[in-house]
Formats: structure tokens, sequence, C-alpha cells
């Protein structure tokens, strides 16, 4: 039985430093021509998650990996029923990395404005989209007696869904602004400034709605905890934004988004997916786990590798960690030579 909480645990973990680590990178993406205004200013915003936006996605890959082996009928059934949702998400983040990296391989401006729209659409979509997706797990989706999905694509575009997709958008958003504060100087940091503090009262309000609404149908004093933490330090990091302490802000800004996708998986537990046809129907960590000995072969691999990928990670934040300046990047070239 332990073995199915760790793994629950460890999966959680997992998603909430995914959404911690992607939140202000998808924030950055979105925020390409709102606060990068010119050729530089959006290379600024570019190289800012350059060296790390790539390894924020292992976090992902990691955590479906592990759903795959640690609870299958989870994994079964979301991506079954999530099928059309979860395509677009995969296509997005497709999308995204190639932009990132074909961006810089033409040399004119329309090839750039070009990758910059993809850049931009998706990383409002996939902000959106995973929200979407989370605030349908938390409430619940038709799953029948043999755990399969039941519903139409459309009944995951419900109104509490909706407003979770918002209220991500609108944090990842803030989140990214927060981080690009840190991360650059002059008036790339003024205008990050200036976008978290004119949109983070109204994220401020749809969180708590989120929060309020979630405790109606699923939730217990950890995930409502969470979620007023979540509330509160989001408030704090606005406030912290408007004294100049970026760090600070930034690590207020971490804990939101920490605690917000922690209630999550505090307000499913012991369900993993649960049914708002039936409950008795619904996915737990018993029902949807694996055999107890591949969880503890899995225990003993995830013991021995994960403290040297996460030391990895640690490791690239710190060499990257000084800010960046328009003044630091070249003139782009406007022609594509000749050979």
């Amino acid at each position: 039985m332990w073995l199915n909480v760790f793994w629950f645990l460890i999966i959680a973990f997992l998603w909430v430093g995914y959404f911690v680590l992607e939140g202000f990178d998808f924030g950055v993406g979105a925020l390409l021509r709102l606060v990068g205004r010119d050729e530089k200013g959006r290379r600024v915003l570019i190289n800012t998650i350059g060296p790390i936006w790539d390894g924020n996605e292992v976090w992902l890959i990691t955590a479906g990996a592990f759903t795959f082996a640690a609870f299958p009928e989870w994994y079964a059934s979301m991506f079954s029923g999530f099928y059309l949702a979860l395509l677009v998400i995969l296509v997005c983040l497709i999308a995204r990395g190639v932009a990132f990296e074909y961006r810089g391989k033409g040399h004119s401006d329309r090839w750039r404005a070009r990758w910059d729209l993809v850049i931009l659409i998706t990383s409002w979509l996939l902000a959106l989209l995973w929200g979407v997706a989370f605030g349908n797990i938390v409430r619940g989706v038709p799953l029948n007696a043999d755990h399969q999905y039941v519903g139409t694509f459309f009944d995951l575009l419900n109104p509490f869904a909706l407003l979770m997709g918002l209220t991500t958008l609108g944090l990842f958003l803030t989140h990214g602004s927060v981080f690009l504060a840190l991360k650059t100087t002059a008036q790339i940091r003024d205008r990050a400034r200036g976008f978290a503090l004119r949109l983070g009262p109204f994220v401020v309000l749809l969180l708590a709605a989120v929060v309020i609404w979630q405790r109606t149908f699923r939730g217990n004093v950890f995930s409502v905890g969470l979620g007023a933490l979540a509330v509160v330090a989001l408030v704090v990091a606005l406030v912290i934004t408007r004294t100049g302490r970026d760090g600070w802000a930034f690590i207020a800004s971490i804990v939101a988004t920490g605690a917000l996708t922690s209630g999550w998986f505090a307000a499913m537990y012991p369900d993993v997916l649960p049914s708002n046809l039936n409950e008795t129907w619904s996915l737990t960590i018993d029902n949807a786990s694996s055999t107890p000995y591949t969880l503890t072969v899995m225990t003993w691999v995830a013991l021995a590798f994960a403290p040297f990928v996460l030391a990895y990670q640690a490791w690239s934040y710190w060499v990257f960690r000084r800010r960046i300046s328009a003044k630091q990047i070249p003139e782009s070239p406007t022609s594509v030579p000749a050979h």
C-alpha cells in the first residue's frame, strides 16, 4: 500500500515541478510580443529560457512515463478519454520546440516573425489547455464501471475546466512576467514588472474563484489549505514585485504555482481519475496501480538516478542565473547569405 502512495506522491511532485518550471516558460513565450517589442527585445526573452526550456519538458516526459509504469489503468483511461485534447497539446509542444530551434536559422524579418507567431500561439494554448485538462481530472470525468471514458470531447469543455484553464493561463503569464523581471534589465524589466502588476489582481480573483468552486464538489482540508496558500503567495508576489525585489517575488510566484498544482492532487487523493457518474467507478491508487514487484523495482531505479538528474538541472539553472540585457544582443542579419 505504501508504494502506491509513494508513487502517487512522486507523480504529483513531477507535475508540480513541470508547472513551476514550464509555467514561467509558457509565460515568457506568451509575452514575446507584449514585452519584447522589437527584435532585440524578443531575442532577450528567448535567451532567458533558451538554455532551460527543453530541460523543463523532461518533467512532463518523466511524469507520463512513471504514470504508464506505476498506474497503467490511469494512463490508459486518461489518454483514451482525452485523446483529442492531448493530441492538440502534443502538436503544440512539438511546434513550439521547432519554433525555438528554427527561429534563428533564417535571416529575414518575415522568417522570424512567422516563428514568433508559432511560439506565441502555442504558449497561450498550452497554458490554457493544461488547466482545462487538470480541471477535468479534479472535477471528475464520465467513467463507466469498466473504467472507460464514455463522454465526448465537448464534455471536457465544462465551465469549471474552462475557468481552471483561464486561471492557469493568467497564472503562467504572471509567473513569466515575474521571471522576466528577475532575468532582464532596463525597459524590458520595467515592461515585465508593469504587466505583472496590471494582470496580477485579476489572476488573484480567478485563483480564489477556482479554489472556492473546487471545494464545493471535491476538496478536503489539505486541498483547501493549499489553494488558500496559492492565493496568498500570489498576492505576496505582486506586493514584492512592486518593491523591485525580483528574486523574492519569483520565489513567491513559485509557491503560488506549486501550491495550486499540489492542491489538485490533494483534492483527488485517493483517486487518480474520479468518475462523476458513480464514485465507486473511480480509478484509485489501488485499482489503477501496477504489481508490487513493478513498483519496488521502479522505486530502486528512481532512488538511484533521480538525485543526479535533479542536481544537473539545478546546476544548469545556476550557470545561467545572470540577467540578460539588450546591449548584449548583437544586431541580427537581415538577408540570407548567398550560399
